[in-house]
């Protein structure tokens, strides 16, 4: 069990690629801390786990508060005492629709999810993971980062200012024993995918529990991905 002892703190976990990469990190002696808003679902992936004979937590929260986001950090402390891997998995695409026509208000609530959340995350876990043996922080991301499409401006937008937050943190950290990563697990079976392109055939794409390996491989010591890099 290369990963037992570890502590990992994944977002976005009640479905989807959280889950999956969750299930994986627990199988491999991680405990798991499973956040993301839906109880039920945190339940679900908990389930998966213990069934398995791995170990979890669950914090349910809406990352968007960033009074909650800032407690994670201490409450991880307090009760484990170290954060070995970091996943920042969390996201919303916002509604579709052109620049002109976005709503400040969903803006806001956006950027919260997807850059602040993170940022947030990074002030706070940044001396526990700098202080493990081996820190892993994941942040996922997508190609709109880099290439903006019609439409996706929320998304786009956020993505490029998170991917800029992960890279700029990993050239930071580039001396020390942690390993900041993006990445980017292309498009899959997901309910946001549905919400974006509802007429798509569901098989068009893989499902998280096949893409999600790759990620879990960024967690590992020693990370076989250099620092800072896209993984794709």
């Amino acid at each position: 069990m290369v990963l037992d002892g570890n502590i990992a703190l994944v977002t976005g976990a009640s479905r989807g690629l959280g889950a999956a990469v969750a299930i994986g990190l627990a199988a491999l002696g991680a405990h798991v801390v499973l956040v993301a808003r839906t109880q039920g679902g945190l339940e679900e992936t908990d389930d998966a786990i213990r069934a398995a004979g791995g170990q979890a937590t669950l914090l349910p929260m809406d990352l968007r508060d960033g009074a909650q986001v800032d407690l994670i950090a201490p409450s991880l402390f307090q009760r484990f005492g170290r954060l070995d891997i970091l996943v920042s998995n969390a996201g919303d695409i916002g509604t579709l629709t052109p620049i002109p026509h976005i709503d400040m208000k969903e803006w806001a609530g956006v950027h919260a999810l997807n850059v602040e959340a993170p940022l947030r995350l990074i002030r706070g876990c940044a001396p526990l993971l700098l202080a493990a043996p081996a820190g892993r922080a994941v942040f996922v991301t997508a190609e709109l980062a880099n290439l903006p499409l019609a439409y996706w401006g929320h998304y786009a937008a956020s993505l490029a200012a998170a991917r800029a937050l992960a890279l700029t943190w990993a050239a930071e950290t580039i001396n020390t024993r942690l390993r900041v990563n993006l990445f980017d697990p292309g498009p899959m079976a997901t309910r946001l995918r549905l919400r974006a392109f509802p007429g798509e055939p569901a098989d068009t794409n893989p499902a998280p529990a096949s893409v999600a390996p790759r990620l879990v491989a960024l967690c590992l010591p020693p990370s076989p991905v250099s620092q800072g890099f896209d993984s794709f």
